[in-house]
């Protein structure tokens, strides 16, 4: 079959044909992307054993001879395989080679196997993109738009090896219909404060009191929850006597969410004549890394900085990746378990307000002195005006309800033109008071020397 009908050998694909020539070009392509010709000498080490005479080692080269490699990588008969064999042998053959017993690239002696995946590239990279925000350009960096717009591109269309998405739903009819939300009190009044009108102070500060945090800049309002109350209490970080308040904020609209916990297992499909398969799957490689180098502990003094990242990503999603996301769900860093945190977005975290009538008059209790001494007992209660008030403004013979004010406004009177995501479970809220706080450790001894000055033996 070699020679004549070398040039004349069509491979049909549908309607397509190609000829043998063209199938070799991608052969030739996809091997030097995809394939390393193994060494046809054994390594020291195997020499070793080999010269070894108590040693039973027995040498077989790594790979599979050539013409199996093209066979299985092309899913062509042995016969064609052995056809574009020959005419890459032609191709990169070298008579003086030949001659001093030098095996070449497609020699049908020779024998191939897969390269290993490497993500240095993007590393590196990486690495630059965290030095650039550091130490260079923090705002407006052109080069930092670009490096986050190529990790992230066409991310909602990508998916694990087990078939989950990366870009997951929140809301209602959703696996992820709420989210708990937990803030420390170690002064009555202000827990008071909290238990009166939950859906403003346990929901997203406003912009004045936003601190910085992993996914925000400071000014900049975001709603950090989890989907575990026990989780939500360990991000906070409450100290030994504290009370932390909790509650439940239910998803009320479809927002979209990116799961980082689906990036450690993501997957890229393809056929390696696909020219951009290797690059893809050089970026899957490194996105199985990024999780852990977003929502890795960061020191309380190293947290100016080691941010910066991560709060450039909250921004690049929110606002110019496509599709733009409403937020992110990521692994703890303080809780194990099966706890997930879950910050939305600046325009994703705004909580309607409860529905209170004007003049209502509200009062929080934490508890009452009883025989027995002082009883926890925390409570709400709310005087209402009399129905037989005098008329509203409205019209309507009734007391309007307060005009729908969000947590994370400026202030009361600033339009919020952010459509509502979420609305505060009353029912749900729990103070809890913190008696102790436990910690997971590995202890490692610490070894001491000593030794006389000039003695370098220790």
């Amino acid at each position: 079959m070699q020679g004549q009908t070398r040039a004349v050998l069509l491979l049909w694909s549908g309607a397509r044909s190609y000829t043998i020539e063209a199938i070799a070009e991608r052969v030739e392509t996809a091997f030097s992307q995809h394939f390393t010709r193994t060494s046809d000498q054994p390594s020291s080490w195997q020499q070793s054993l080999l010269s070894d005479r108590e040693s039973n080692y027995v040498w077989w080269r790594d790979g599979e001879p050539v013409v199996s490699a093209i066979e299985n990588a092309a899913g062509i008969p042995e016969r064609a395989a052995q056809d574009i064999q020959a005419i890459l042998d032609d191709k990169y053959g070298d008579f003086e080679a030949m001659r001093m017993g030098e095996e070449t690239e497609f020699c049908s002696e020779s024998c191939y196997e897969e390269k290993g995946l490497s993500d240095h590239i993007w590393q590196e990279e990486w690495n630059y993109f965290e030095r650039s925000l550091k130490t260079e350009a923090r705002f407006f960096s052109r080069s930092a738009a670009a490096h986050l717009a190529s990790i992230f591109r066409g991310v909602d269309r990508m998916s694990t090896t087990d078939g989950r998405a990366l870009v997951i739903n929140a809301g209602p009819q959703t696996t992820l219909t709420s989210v708990f939300r937990a803030r420390v009190f170690q002064a009555d009044e202000k827990l008071k404060e909290a238990l009166c009108r939950p859906d403003l102070h346990l929901g997203p500060p406003p912009p004045v009191l936003a601190l910085a945090g992993r996914m925000n800049a400071r000014g900049i309002s975001v709603f950090y929850g989890a989907t575990d109350p026990n989780v939500a209490i360990a991000e906070v970080r409450p100290p030994v006597g504290s009370r932390v308040a909790v509650a439940r904020f239910e998803v009320v609209r479809p927002i979209q969410l990116l799961d980082l916990t689906a990036l450690s297992a993501v997957s890229e499909h393809g056929s390696v004549f696909d020219s951009g398969w290797a690059a893809r799957l050089e970026r899957a490689t490194f996105l199985r890394s990024l999780s852990q180098r977003i929502t890795k502990p960061v020191m309380p003094d190293d947290e100016d900085f080691e941010y910066l990242p991560t709060q450039a990503i909250a921004d690049f999603l929110a606002t110019e990746n496509e599709p733009v996301l409403d937020g992110i769900v990521f692994p703890s860093a303080q809780a194990a378990g099966d706890g997930l945190n879950v910050v939305l977005f600046q325009k994703a975290a705004c909580v309607q307000a409860i529905e209170i009538p004007e003049g209502t008059e509200i009062e929080a209790n934490t508890g009452y002195t009883s025989e027995d001494g002082w009883e926890v007992d925390y409570s709400v209660s709310e005087q209402v005006p009399p129905k037989n008030s005098p008329r509203a403004p409205d019209g309507e013979g009734k007391w309007p309800d307060l005009a729908v004010l969000v947590s994370g406004s400026q202030s009361a009177d600033d339009a919020d033109l952010r459509a509502v995501t979420m609305h505060v479970d009353l029912k749900s809220v729990k103070v809890h008071l913190v008696r102790s706080v436990q910690f997971q450790c590995d202890a490692h001894e610490v070894r001491r020397h000593r030794w006389e000055k000039g003695d370098t033996k220790f």
